[in-house]
């Protein structure tokens, strides 16, 4: 069993109006050379958690924190001019409250984190500890 210390939150980089889930992402992964999704879940716009790479298995998605964490990716987090936004749809958040609070009681010494704590990029494009204060 892998041992979590960390659950990263990240966005697709993906307008509002696409409607991807981890299908898509796991296609765009393979194109890039990856095995196979590098995140292991994926909430959909409609709220829709979608699994993606098997937990046991390090994810592809953090460099340097793969090891012992998980990903945890939203669909959304560009404006239709490219710009990085936070569109996330209400459905999206609660999904995401649920999740983390679902693996928190799984991993409780996992911390949550956004992307652009472990990297210079704007991705979720809100502020994860902001979000998760007082929550989990």
């Amino acid at each position: 069993m892998r041992k979590i210390n960390k659950i990263i939150i990240h966005c697709s980089a993906t307008k509002p109006t696409q409607d991807i889930g981890a299908a898509e992402i796991d296609m765009w992964h393979k194109k890039q050379g990856w095995d196979e999704i590098g995140y292991h879940f994926v909430i959909r716009r409609n709220g829709e958690t979608e699994k993606g790479r098997d937990i046991e298995i390090a994810g592809a998605h953090c460099k340097g924190q793969n090891k012992n964490s998980i990903g945890i990716c939203l669909a959304g987090g560009i404006d239709e001019n490219g710009r990085a936004e936070n569109n996330f749809t209400d459905k999206q958040f609660q999904s995401l409250r649920n999740l983390a609070a679902k693996l928190k009681k799984e991993y409780p010494n996992a911390t949550l984190h956004g992307h652009n704590e472990f990297a210079n990029k704007a991705c979720p494009c809100f502020d994860v500890r902001e979000f998760f204060k007082g929550m989990v």
